[in-house]
């Protein structure tokens, strides 16, 4: 039972990622959208970009934790659609709320730190989309998990942009803000190896212990 839900979990990720655009784009065309209907798609692209990318970024440490390996396929998928709606988010903001006026843009920009964050946040996920291909992991070799540790800078950007632009409330952005922490922190190795120490079963351990000399992967 276990395995069928390990199996089918990528069949999931794909009507879960897509069904905020689906519905965002439901609203847009029968006129549901709120009475701002800029700063709704604005708030919505960004909300989907921001927990798609905190998903992906959790997959690694769930891993860990579970010793379900499957989990880390997940991650490109959910890393992709999170850079699919941070692209959307920009380009509201861009193309819809500004005209593509790039001197009022640019003057936006200097004047708000959490556009800064964003766009930051935004260009360091560019080279990881391009990238996330088989292909371009064996033309970049060692170097390709060089150039992915940016999304360890790329997601507390994201984090930062949400938390700036909220007026009033922030309690959410910080509570996400405080899981990325956790999962950071699971992935650091002496933790990590600690970790995957207690899942073993006893017998599992002295196994490894007889293979690999005593180092524990």
């Amino acid at each position: 039972m276990r395995e069928r839900i390990r199996t089918n979990w990528m069949h999931i990720v794909h009507p879960v990622a897509l069904a905020p655009l689906v519905l965002l784009a439901f609203d847009a065309t029968t006129g549901r959208l709120t009475i701002n209907p800029i700063q709704d798609l604005t708030h919505r692209t960004g909300y989907a970009a921001v927990l798609l990318l905190v998903a992906s970024l959790a997959c690694t440490p769930f891993s860990i934790v579970t010793g379900w390996k499957r989990l880390l396929r997940l991650r490109r998928p959910l890393g992709l659609y999170g850079f699919l709606y941070a692209t959307l988010h920009m380009l509201v903001f861009a193309v819809l709320d500004f005209g593509l006026d790039l001197r009022l843009i640019v003057q936006e920009i200097a004047e708000k730190r959490y556009i800064v964050a964003g766009l930051a946040a935004l260009l360091l996920l560019t080279p990881l989309a391009m990238t996330s291909t088989r292909g371009w992991q064996r033309r970049l070799g060692r170097r390709w998990k060089q150039v992915h540790r940016l999304v360890y800078l790329a997601v507390p950007l994201a984090l930062a942009h949400y938390t700036w632009s909220q007026k009033a409330d922030i309690r959410q952005p910080l509570a996400l803000g405080a899981i990325v922490a956790v999962f950071l922190l699971l992935r650091l190795p002496v933790l990590r190896r600690w970790i995957e120490a207690r899942r073993r079963k006893p017998g599992d351990v002295r196994h490894s212990t007889q293979v690999t000399g005593g180092d524990l992967p």
